[in-house]
C-alpha cells in the first residue's frame, strides 16, 4: 500500500478520521457513530486513495467497510489485513482492543522511553510501555460520560449531565451537579495517579505519562503528572504499523 492513505479509528462512540501524507498525519477530525454515511464522507472529503481501518467495534468497522468498498475504495483492517506492529507481554491478547495497542505504540514511537498512556474516552485505559516498546498492559476504568450516566440512572433524583470540568480551585462541589462533575473527575485523575505509582514502582523508574482521546483535554491539561496531551494517539499508531508493514515487504 502506498505512503498516502486515510486512516480511520473506529470506537465505541465516535470514529476519528485523519489523512496521512507520506506517514505524516496531515489533519484528523471526528463524527459520531450514528451517522457511517457522514464518516464516509468525511474519508472522502480528505481524498482519494487506500483506507485503513482501526476498530474496537466491529460491527461499526464492517459497515464502514462495506460503504467505502462500495465507493470504489480499497479497505484495510488492521489485525486482519495488517499487523499492529508493537510486541506485548500479555497472558491473552486474543482480547486486548486495538485502540489500546495502536496507541500505546503511537506514543512509544514519539516518546521513544518508557511510557504510560491514558486514553480517556467512553472508558478510560491506562497502559504501561516499557523502555522496549514492549506492550505490558493496565488497567480500564468507566469514562466520565459512562460514570455520569450512571449515576443518573442508578439514582432516583440525580440529574444527567455533561462532563464540564469543576470549577479550578473549588474544594468542594457546592451544588449537586458541581458534587457529581467533581467526583467522577476525581475518580479519573486519581486512578491515572495510583497506577502510575504502581506502574512505577514495577518498572523502578517514573515513565512519561501520555494523554489521548477525546475527554483527555478536560481531563488533563496543565495536569502535573501528565506531561503530553496528544489527541490523535491512535491513528498515529496507524501509521507506525503501516510503515512497519511497508518496511517489512521491502526487506522480503
Amino acid at each position: 500500500m502506498p505512503s498516502t492513505f486515510i486512516a480511520l479509528a473506529a470506537g465505541n462512540t465516535r470514529t476519528r478520521v485523519g489523512l496521512v501524507r507520506e506517514f505524516e498525519l496531515d489533519s484528523a477530525m471526528s463524527h459520531e457513530n450514528a451517522d457511517p454515511g457522514a464518516i464516509v464522507n468525511a474519508a472522502a472529503g480528505l481524498g482519494g486513495g487506500p483506507v485503513v481501518i482501526s476498530s474496537v467495534n466491529n460491527p461499526l468497522a464492517e459497515r464502514l467497510e462495506n460503504l467505502l468498498r462500495d465507493e470504489g475504495r480499497d479497505v484495510y483492517r488492521m489485525g486482519r489485513d495488517l499487523p499492529i506492529a508493537i510486541a506485548n507481554a500479555l497472558e491473552d491478547d486474543s482480547t486486548v482492543g486495538q485502540d489500546r495497542l495502536l496507541s500505546a505504540l503511537g506514543a512509544f514511537a514519539r516518546a521513544k522511553q518508557a511510557c504510560v498512556v491514558v486514553d480517556a474516552g467512553t472508558a478510560v485505559t491506562v497502559d504501561f510501555v516499557d523502555g522496549e516498546g514492549v506492550f505490558q498492559g493496565g488497567a480500564i476504568l468507566p469514562g466520565l460520560r459512562m460514570m455520569l450516566r450512571s449515576l443518573h440512572e442508578r439514582t432516583a433524583a440525580l440529574p444527567l449531565l455533561n462532563p464540564d470540568p469543576p470549577l479550578p480551585g473549588e474544594p468542594f462541589g457546592k451544588d449537586t451537579p458541581r458534587a457529581m462533575r467533581m467526583g467522577v473527575f476525581a475518580a479519573v485523575r486519581g486512578a491515572v495517579r495510583l497506577l502510575l505509582e504502581r506502574y512505577a514502582e514495577a518498572y523502578e523508574a517514573y515513565p512519561q505519562v501520555i494523554a489521548t482521546g477525546g475527554d483527555a483535554p478536560i481531563l488533563f491539561e496543565g495536569d502535573e503528572v501528565v506531561e503530553h496531551v496528544v489527541p490523535d494517539l491512535q491513528l498515529l499508531g496507524i501509521v507506525e504499523s503501516c510503515r512497519a508493514a511497508i518496511e517489512s515487504d521491502d526487506e522480503a
